[in-house]
């Protein structure tokens, strides 16, 4: 059976944010559900080990302030990660189709022009009935929000060096020293493929 919006689920391995910064910019506009979403976040970040320490909270009026929030908080390089939360819910006008365009091309350009993973933790729905089913009890999509920070944030560190030594999570990348060792071809410095993308 094909499982679509609220009833889909994400699989994550094991993530270990014990190193990770996280940074959470919510919007106050639809108050009540975003926290909601906010606590489901900060839940997942709990279970990856990410410090209480580190985490780092912001709220904005409301969607469209989101993308500035989160490039003004992505280059000032104490994050690893941002988790933007907000809820839209469908009026009367055109005012939603305009908001849910720019707020969603604008997370995503932040993400790609500072480097900086951003999760796009904004509901788009079309009625109050739809973000309850979205932001409460068991099927909250903040929880996957934070794991999905965790595990962007673990990926970015694979990918730019910045792990610190420290044994990468299996995201993909492989570490420039793993790469040059030598091959089953038994040559010094002979490259093997690497796994996932580089």
């Amino acid at each position: 059976m094909n499982k679509q919006g609220a009833e889909s689920e994400v699989a994550f391995s094991e993530l270990d944010g014990s190193d990770i910064r996280i940074g959470i910019i919510r919007t106050r506009w639809n108050d009540e559900h975003v926290t909601n979403l906010v606590d489901g976040a900060k839940k997942a970040l709990k279970e990856c080990k990410v410090d209480e320490d580190n985490i780092f909270e912001t709220s904005v009026p409301g969607a469209f302030e989101l993308p500035l929030a989160a490039k003004l908080l992505a280059m000032s390089g104490t994050v690893d990660a941002i988790i933007t939360a907000g809820v839209l819910i469908k009026g009367d006008t055109m005012h939603f189709e305009y908001i849910c365009d720019a707020v969603s091309k604008g997370i995503m350009n932040v993400g790609i022009q500072t480097n900086t993973p951003v999760i796009f933790g904004v509901l788009t729905c079309l009625n109050e009935d739809q973000v309850i089913a979205r932001s409460s009890a068991d099927n909250n999509h903040g929880y996957d929000w934070g794991k999905t920070a965790v595990e962007m944030a673990l990926l970015k560190g694979e990918a730019t060096g910045a792990m610190g030594g420290k044994k990468g999570s299996g995201m993909g990348f492989a570490t420039a020293a793993a790469l040059e060792t030598s091959g089953s071809s038994g040559e010094p410095g002979k490259r093997d493929k690497g796994p996932g993308f580089f």
